[in-house]
């Protein structure tokens, strides 16, 4: 069975600032800098329906997350992220899986994603710890071309005990389930200081 979010109107979701929007169905959580060497570069994050997706201009990073997008044993999300413009520094965007309590301080999730410089990051979050699971750079991933965009198309396959990372088609890690919590909520996160579009968010069941 294929779910695809599709944004249709804007609402203002209840755990994100009232100046944050999100399309229609979608909540937000934003997780504002605590860093004062790497600041937000503005207080608030817009989320923006655009063409067949969304856009989120930060200000802080944000997950973003359908309640009714909920995945349990085998499945594939996938979606394409758009970086309208580089950041001023490495910030990452990319799929979050195996969510639970995302709206309070026992937060949990995977999160799947790349950077600007060709860097692949993939890190659990369990309340305010975020232990890495990798970080490497890969040719797979798209750097910005010469108007300053790149485009990155983000899969996570989970098949039995494994669980297999794809960026443009391509692998770019595969690791046993083992412990790792991939039932739960799916959705995305973009980093602070980021200006990113998203199409094609989809779970495949």
């Amino acid at each position: 069975m294929l779910q695809r979010v599709l944004p249709i109107a804007l609402v203002v979701c209840l755990v994100a600032p009232l100046a944050a929007q999100a399309p229609k169905g979608m909540k937000m959580r934003v997780d504002k800098s605590t860093d004062a060497s790497d600041p937000d570069n503005t207080p608030d994050v817009k989320v923006v329906t655009a063409g067949k997706g969304f856009r989120v201009t930060g200000g802080p990073a944000v997950v973003l997350w359908n309640p009714a997008n909920t995945a349990t044993g085998n499945y594939s999300l996938k979606g394409t992220f758009t970086l309208m413009k580089p950041s001023s520094h490495q910030n990452f965007y990319g799929l979050v899986f195996g969510g639970s309590a995302l709206e309070g301080p026992a937060q949990s999730y995977t999160y799947f994603t790349v950077a600007q410089t060709g860097a692949v990051l993939i890190k659990q979050r369990n309340g305010e710890q975020t232990p890495t699971i990798t970080r490497a750079q890969n040719a797979a991933v798209k750097m910005p071309d010469a108007n300053g965009t790149s485009v990155n198309t983000l899969e996570l396959r989970v098949a039995g005990d494994t669980v297999t990372y794809l960026v443009n088609d391509q692998t770019v890690h595969t690791m046993p389930k083992g412990n790792l919590k991939t039932d739960g909520l799916v959705g995305v996160r973009i980093n602070h200081v980021l200006d990113v579009q998203v199409d094609g968010f989809e779970l495949k069941k």
